[in-house]
């Protein structure tokens, strides 16, 4: 599995990383505030060794911003049926281009030929962006594309893939956001069947 399937900023399929993107459907706010919360998050995002220098140009920094509001605005574009505008295909296309791609590799497993898993990590954040927008080109191009959905909890904007057999699921995380919004509805009937008079 591609990183950005899992942590394309924007796409929240298995870990959350809210921190790292802006937050809320009112408010959004920017989590990429320096040069160490981009490191932080490629680094927990498998793509950057850790040992890695963080960036330091703010450069650098506006250059991660940038990707990641194209990568969102492309997959929404194509979640809902729209193609992304030119702008962003071309900075897409730009970025990929400086991605490192491990030569294909093989193995024999239970008998039979197979991939090979191969990691990509990038040792400076240049690469590991490069990393970030191949995956989301690779998103864009796959059938589950169809599948991205925006948290429906009132403080979240994460985006995830809904690999529910229903295709109907609401939350990017059930403990995160689904639990907290049961919890606040179930709050507010109790407190208004509280108000309501008895027969």
């Amino acid at each position: 599995m591609s990183h950005a399937l899992r942590f394309c900023p924007g796409i929240h399929i298995h870990r959350p990383i809210a921190r790292y993107v802006c937050q809320g459907r009112a408010t959004p706010r920017e989590t990429l505030r320096n040069a160490g919360d981009l490191a932080l998050w490629l680094q927990e995002a498998e793509l950057l060794t850790p040992d890695a220098q963080p960036p330091t140009t703010a450069a650098a920094l506006a250059s991660g911003r940038r990707l990641r509001e194209t990568v969102d605005r492309a997959v929404l574009a194509v979640a809902d049926g729209r193609l992304p505008s030119s702008g962003d295909i071309a900075l897409l296309n730009r970025s990929t281009a400086e991605a490192f791609r491990p030569a294909p590799q093989i193995a024999v497993t239970g008998g039979r030929l197979e991939p090979l898993r191969t990691t990509n990590l990038a040792t400076d954040p240049a690469a590991a962006l490069a990393l970030v927008a191949q995956d989301a080109v690779d998103l864009l191009l796959s059938a589950e594309i169809r599948r991205v959905r925006v948290c429906g909890a009132d403080t979240c904007a994460l985006r995830f893939l809904d690999r529910s057999p229903a295709r109907n699921r609401r939350w990017c995380s059930m403990s995160r956001c689904g639990n907290r919004t049961k919890v606040r509805l179930h709050q507010a009937r109790t407190r208004q069947s509280g108000h309501t008079p008895q027969d």
